[in-house]
């Protein structure tokens, strides 16, 4: 029983050490939006954007079978 007990409090503290890094870590993370807007260069956050749409100009998106 003792060593059960031993097992489960250290799984137990090693699970909220990780998810304390985890989450220390998205809030000290900053995201790309505002590194770009931070640097205020119009021209980077034009080399960020992407040169075409996603969606066709239609807005339907049709599956195509791949053979």
């Amino acid at each position: 029983m003792k060593f059960e007990t031993l097992m489960l409090r250290g799984l137990f503290i090693a699970c909220m050490a990780v998810c304390g890094l985890i989450f220390g870590a998205m809030l000290t993370t900053t995201p790309a939006s505002v590194q770009l807007t931070a640097s205020s260069s119009v021209g980077a956050i034009l080399l960020a954007a992407p040169s075409s749409c996603a969606l066709p100009p239609d807005g339907v998106v049709c599956p195509q079978p791949r053979g």
